[in-house]
Parts: C-alpha cells; structure tokens; sequence
C-alpha cells in the first residue's frame, strides 16, 4: 500500500514540475513566433495525444519521466523557406536564450507559488529547541546548553528545524560560524562561535544538525501502539491501544526504548509484554527487517506510536494574508535556490560526498511522506524539488538547458555559432556525464533500500 502511495504522488509531483517547465519552454518559443510541433509530458506509448487549432501536438505518455517541447528547427527537418521565420534556429539569439531559460525560471516560478500557497495556508512548526547535546561534540565544544533556542546561524534567522538545516548546509567547513541562541527562561539571543573546518557530515546517512551533536526537542513517545500497518510483523499480534511494557524481559520506558531494544533482532522471534485491557500478556512475535538511516539491517515491527503533541511555547505558526505571503514566498525561494547551488558546488568539490545524491526512488518517498502529513508538508516539498530541477537544467552541460545556453552566450559574446563539430563532442560528453550523475543517484537509492 506504501508503494502504491508513493508512486501516486510521484507521479503528481513530476508531472506537474514537468508540465510547468516544459510550458516555461512553449509560451515564450510562441511568444517569439517560433512554431511549435509537439508539446510531450512524459515518454514511451502515447496514453493520450490531440492537437490545437495551431498544429501542435500535445501527448501524455506512459512513462512519467520527463517531456520536451519539439520546435521547428532545420538542424533537425528539411525547412521551406516560406517557414524561416517560425523555425527556432533563425530565431536571433537572444529569443533562443529566453526560450531555453523560460523552462528553469518557470520552475522557480512554480516553487514561489507552492511556497505562496503554503504560507497562505499557515505552517505550523517546531521552533528549534535543542533537546539534547552530545558529549564532546562540535556544539558541546562551543557551550550551547540544552533546552536553548538557535535564534540565527551567521545572522540568519531560524524559525524553524529546516532553517537551521539549510543554514548549516551554506557553512559546511567554515571555521568561525556564529550562532546565536537563546538560553531557557531567557529573553536575549546570546552569541557562540562553531568551528566547523573539519566538520564532514554525511548527509546521507545522518541530518547535518545530528551530526554537529545536536538532538531536537520531541515531545514524550509513549510505547503505546497507535497504528498496525497490514501485512507487517505485528499485523496478526499487537493491537491498537497496547502498551509495550518489557521485550525480552527488559522493561520498556518510552518508545526510543522500545526501538532500542528491537532493532538488533533482524528477522528473529522476540517476546513482548504488553498491557491489554487492563491484562498484561506475553505475545511472541517474529521481526521483520528494514535499514536504519545509517544503512546498518535492524528489526522491524510495523507499528506506530502515540506521540503528545508539542507544547504551543514550543511551535511556530506562519501564516500570511494574499499579498503579504508573496514577498515571504519569494524570499523562501531565493533562500531555496542560493543553498541549492551551494550545495552543487559543495558537490563538486567534494566537500559533501556523492553519496547525498538521491534519484526517483527517494523523490518518491519524500513525495508519498510528506503528502500523508497534508498539503503544507507536499507544496513545501513540491517547491523544493521545483527549486532543484530548475538548477539542474541550468547546469552548464550540452543535453540541459544550461549547455544550450553555454553555446548561445558564447555566440552572443562572438557573434557566431560554436561550430557543430565541438557541439556535437558536447552533447557526447555531457550525455556521459548525465547518465554518470543518474547511476550514482540510483545506486544511493538501491543501497538505502
């Protein structure tokens, strides 16, 4: 049922931030006269296809990976002369730029309305508050207490977990990062420094903000079961209502206690107490296996538990009216896309391994999980992966929209096309360069599996 859900809103989720960027494409090559032939979301076997009074055709295929917008172009088809000026080729140069540059702006365009929407909506959220410190950490060295609020990270203001996140994914090895938080029962921020010049977090496997040494506030979560999912270990043995109170004779005190003592037990049968209608009952039940975030195979029951909710001293609420909620909007998003290219950059550096790459398989389980906490926690991912769709293409390799736009500045610069030969090599190497990229991604997602 997991996977049904996931795909359902992968396929939502793509297929709108394709049609919004292949439009990006459409408008503006019809804006500038260029005539356009087909109009595709997707590939494979056409499901649907039509044509407007213009001529194009508008197909939606099986495969809901991509689409392109396919223009008249005598680079590609024999072009009477009479149609020159509807062909995308003898376009000036500046028009061919806007075209290709309209699908990646559309695709910021589209994360600043997701972002407008969410706000409009109302967030609610945990304001940072640090739980937890571990000993000898980066932050333990910088004397931050537990129960403190991060205010700001080098003068930017923290409201929420993901500020703090995408914050400390702009300083990854900077050696004097101000954080200013605010102590409890204080009032004033107060300022501490981190170094963090030898900090290598692992995004892939961890938070950047565990991996300094900080664990979030979380309200109580009883070991008191909540929900069963079908088909899992637990579906024929526990109950809606349980409390766990021992496994394997070991007393239960919250849920992290209970996930602490299941997890080394992968595929074994295990003994659990637990408190029934007032009974206590020794079930037996056979674990599953799944893989922790840190890639390591531990137990699995299938059940949830019952969590309190966060106290309303502990929460944010942001919400905005039609107009106001535009400039916070656009601002989310500029924030969305100078941390996106920061982290490309980090990429290529190396200073963030390959192994944060992530491809379809953990865009749909973002997707499926974030849609099962409601529509804010979806358009908030939409924007997010609109955001990084748009920078991908802008990406200066032949086959993306960068490449193209590579070529057509260097012909605005010199006033004549790069020749076709060293466009060709172009196409090849970034061809190879993309399907690298694409198999380190898979491969990520199959290890996290």
């Amino acid at each position: 049922m997991t996977f049904i859900w996931n795909l359902l809103f992968f396929i939502i989720l793509i297929g709108v931030l394709v049609t919004v960027h292949e439009y990006g494409h459409f408008i503006v090559a019809r804006k500038c006269g260029v005539k356009v032939l087909r109009f595709a979301i997707g590939f494979g076997s056409p499901l649907f296809k039509w044509h407007d009074k213009q001529g194009t055709e508008y197909v939606i295929a099986a495969i809901p990976l991509g689409g392109y917008v396919k223009m008249l172009d005598s680079r590609i088809e024999d072009v009477p002369q009479a149609y020159h000026d509807q062909t995308f080729n003898y376009k000036p140069v500046s028009q061919r730029i806007a075209i290709v540059a309209a699908g990646p702006i559309f695709n910021f365009i589209l994360a600043i309305v997701a972002f407008w929407a969410m706000y409009l909506i109302g967030v609610q959220s945990p304001k940072p508050i640090i739980g937890d410190i571990v000993k000898d950490s980066i932050v333990a060295q910088a004397n931050i207490q537990s129960s403190s609020e991060i205010f700001s990270i080098n003068g930017q203001r923290t409201n929420t977990w993901q500020d703090v996140q995408l914050e400390l994914s702009r300083v990854i090895g900077a050696p004097d990062v101000i954080v200013e938080v605010i102590a409890k029962h204080q009032q004033q921020p107060k300022s501490r420094v981190l170094d963090l010049t030898y900090w290598t977090p692992k995004p892939e496997s961890e938070s950047l903000i565990t991996s300094i040494g900080i664990k979030p506030y979380r309200p109580n979560i009883h070991a008191i079961v909540s929900q069963v999912a079908d088909k899992s270990p637990a579906f024929n043995v526990l109950q809606i209502g349980d409390k766990i109170i021992a496994v394997n004779g070991n007393k239960i005190a919250d849920w992290r206690d209970f996930q602490t003592q299941v997890w080394p037990y992968p595929n074994e049968e295990i003994a659990i107490q637990v408190e029934r209608n007032g009974r206590e009952l020794e079930l037996f039940l056979k674990l599953g296996v799944t893989k922790h975030r840190d890639g390591k195979t531990v137990g699995f029951v299938g059940v949830s538990p019952t969590v309190e909710p966060f106290p309303p001293e502990y929460t944010n609420h942001q919400q905005y009216n039609v107009l106001a909620a535009i400039p916070v909007a656009v601002e989310k998003t500029w924030n969305t896309i100078t941390l996106s290219f920061a982290m490309v950059a980090k990429l290529l550096s190396g200073e963030v391994s390959i192994k944060a790459l992530s491809g379809p398989v953990t865009i749909a389980e973002g997707a499926g999980t974030t849609a099962s906490y409601g529509l804010v926690h979806f358009l908030s991912f939409m924007a997010f992966i609109s955001v990084n769709l748009g920078i991908i293409n802008l990406l200066p390799l032949p086959v993306l929209d960068g490449g193209h736009l590579l070529y057509y500045l260097i012909e605005l610069a010199t006033g004549k096309p790069v020749p076709e030969s060293v466009q060709e090599l172009g196409y090849k190497i970034g061809l190879i360069l993309i399907f690298s990229m694409m198999s380190i991604a898979i491969f990520n997602d199959i290890a996290r599996l």
